[in-house]
């Protein structure tokens, strides 16, 4: 199960308003853990954000550190870039879970993407297989 967080955070109506600089919903962190929380638990979810800080440890087998362009509009792409450049992103996994189950993913090039996505694929198996046997 994939959980893109403007579909949860819009039909969950899990935001507070709306940032007109980033042309995003201000996500409500404390309803978003609430509400994920008995999905989290049964496992077998992947969680898409650009950010860690509040989710909840125990969640997670493992977190990969990605950055990706989505037709976010130039303020929140430049930001976006920007943390990734000061390493914001992966020092926020690195404090926020065990540093085994962290692992960041360079995605300069086609062919780190491919092989990004080859690893994450093949991590999943690997789980699915752990987890239905």
């Amino acid at each position: 199960t994939l959980l893109p967080h403007i579909l949860l955070t819009v039909e969950g109506q899990l935001y507070d308003g709306y940032d007109e600089e980033y042309d995003c919903p201000n996500l409500e962190e404390d309803r978003v853990v609430d509400e994920l929380d008995n999905q989290m638990i049964e496992g077998g979810v992947i969680v898409d954000y650009h950010g860690c800080d509040f989710f909840l440890e125990h969640w997670f087998h493992i977190v990969f550190v990605l950055l990706e362009t989505r037709g976010y509009n130039e303020k929140k792409l430049k930001d976006n870039i920007e943390r990734e450049i000061f390493q914001v992103l992966n020092e926020e996994a690195a404090a926020s879970y065990k540093e085994e189950i962290v692992h960041e993913l360079p995605s300069n090039s086609p062919e780190e993407l491919e092989s990004n996505i080859n690893q994450i694929l093949k991590w999943i198996e690997q789980w699915v297989k752990a987890h239905n046997s």
